[in-house]
């Protein structure tokens, strides 16, 4: 069963492209990946947590996921919803949803697990603060 829009903690506009769509005339589930990236490390870019050119600190997708629920399909214009349903010591299960703009149900939700680690090293480090306090922000 999806999530309300209530669910959720954090939106971003998100413009459906050309490329977006597949033969079928609606945008491929590849998409929806991009989509989900896109939302959450604005997020993190805007919240001051993620500095993606100079940061120690960079994030890896572990586990990924999605169900859908409706067809989109480009020009539509979409609603990316975001909400962190947990905080681990250096991971983060990030969920995610596409609505439709202006409607309640998602077309598609899923999910992403980061595993925090060292640019240099790739070994997983602790959370740094900044990023703890701005997944708080969005933490159910």
């Amino acid at each position: 069963m999806a999530s309300a829009r209530a669910a959720y903690k954090r939106f971003l506009p998100v413009q459906t492209r050309w490329a977006d769509n597949d033969i079928y005339g609606h945008v491929n589930n590849v998409a929806y990946y991009g989509y989900f990236d896109t939302i959450v490390n604005e997020y993190l870019i805007a919240a001051g947590a993620l500095d993606i050119h100079n940061g120690d600190v960079i994030g890896l997708v572990v586990e990924t996921g999605c169900r859908y629920f409706a067809p989109l399909a480009f020009p539509e214009k979409l609603e990316g919803a975001l909400r962190v349903a947990k905080i681990g010591n250096s991971s983060v299960r990030y969920e995610i949803a596409i609505f439709r703009q202006g409607e309640e149900a998602p077309a598609a939700e899923g999910h992403f697990v980061h595993v925090y680690v060292d640019r240099a090293t790739r070994r997983p480090v602790t959370l740094p603060a900044a990023f703890r306090e701005a997944l708080e922000k969005i933490a159910v």
